[in-house]
């Protein structure tokens, strides 16, 4: 009986002739990324040198095949007519702009960690070429924010995540310090637990906001001052059907929790942007005068409410409730 014989030598001539280009597409690939950019290029020949600097030779037949392919999977590859032609990346990850905005953002957010902030900025850097790299490194701005020590705060975040999506109940203890500086926990170690329903970014810091069974509500709670979050094997409490994280953030002021109240602003004509940044552009509000119009709001009464509004200097004054306006008059006297 005739049997088909494998040429074996040519199977593994195939072998390695595939492994090569694949070689040949990473080292092209690695070399566009950080070699290349639209104010640098490399030429055909200087191409073909590079890759057989690193192990990968090639000539102007296979390099053109080499691209094409690159171009077909996604990669932008721009090439300048001319003799030889030139050869640059073009569209990346992330263009100049946005990414000065993600290392801005990172730097300057009292949430990250010193050490996280500089791994995230090594990892953003990599997505352009080492010229762009130079330059941004150049421009990069720390501002002068506290940073966190806690660098368990990612992986608490992720705990939490975790357990919205299983729909799981967590539990965990609140760090605070007492006058000496001491850490201790809120309550005499009480270990809170809540059916967490979103994460929530606030002033620069994360919340996260969810079902008290204790307190019979919806509540929230800084994450950088959770301790040991852990998933719980109890369902979570159904989310109530009016629950909308958009509106209770326009309510809760800096997360202070209090009684909701509907107070009536009375505000100067130019802060009317202070008070879109803080209720959002449906807040109720109508003309009350030539220099003053009239906010509608609901909101929890709070310390950082009452500082809120004296922060604008009488600008902004508490209309209604009258026990709020008594309120406020009482905490003028305490500060003169």
């Amino acid at each position: 009986m005739w049997r088909h014989r494998t040429d074996w030598g040519k199977v593994m001539a195939d072998n390695d002739k595939k492994n090569m280009v694949k070689a040949r597409l990473l080292v092209l690939t690695d070399m566009f990324n950080e070699k290349t950019d639209e104010h640098h290029w490399m030429d055909t020949f200087e191409i073909i040198d590079y890759l057989a600097e690193n192990g990968v030779p090639a000539n102007t037949k296979t390099l053109r095949s080499d691209l094409a392919l690159l171009k077909e999977h996604g990669m932008d590859i721009i090439t300048i007519p001319g003799r030889p032609n030139k050869y640059y990346c073009g569209a990346r990850l992330f263009d100049i702009a946005e990414l000065k905005l993600l290392i801005d953002a990172v730097n300057s957010s009292r949430f990250i960690t010193s050490g996280k902030s500089r791994e995230l900025n090594r990892k953003l850097l990599s997505t352009v070429s080492e010229y762009q790299r130079k330059g941004l490194k150049r421009s990069i701005y720390t501002a002068d924010k506290i940073k966190p020590k806690n660098k368990n705060i990612f992986y608490m975040v992720d705990t939490i995540n975790d357990a919205i999506q299983a729909k799981r109940k967590i539990s965990f203890q609140i760090a605070e310090y007492d006058g000496n500086k001491k850490r201790t926990f809120r309550n005499d170690g009480e270990v809170y637990t809540i059916s967490p329903y979103a994460m929530y970014w606030n002033d620069d810091f994360y919340y996260a906001v969810g079902w008290s069974d204790k307190r019979d509500k919806i509540q929230a709670y800084r994450v950088d001052r959770m301790v040991d979050p852990t998933i719980l094997e109890d369902k979570a409490t159904k989310k109530p059907k009016d629950f909308r994280i958009t509106d209770y953030s326009h309510k809760v002021f800096e997360m202070f929790d209090g009684e909701e109240v509907r107070v009536k602003l009375e505000c100067r004509n130019e802060l009317m942007k202070y008070v879109i940044d803080r209720f959002g552009e449906s807040v109720e509000t109508e003309p009350a005068g030539d220099e003053t119009f009239i906010c509608y709001a609901d909101v929890r009464l709070s310390p950082t409410f009452y500082g809120w509004v004296f922060g604008f200097g009488g600008g902004i004054r508490i209309v209604e409730p009258e026990e709020m306006v008594n309120e406020m008059k009482e905490m003028v006297k305490e500060l003169l």
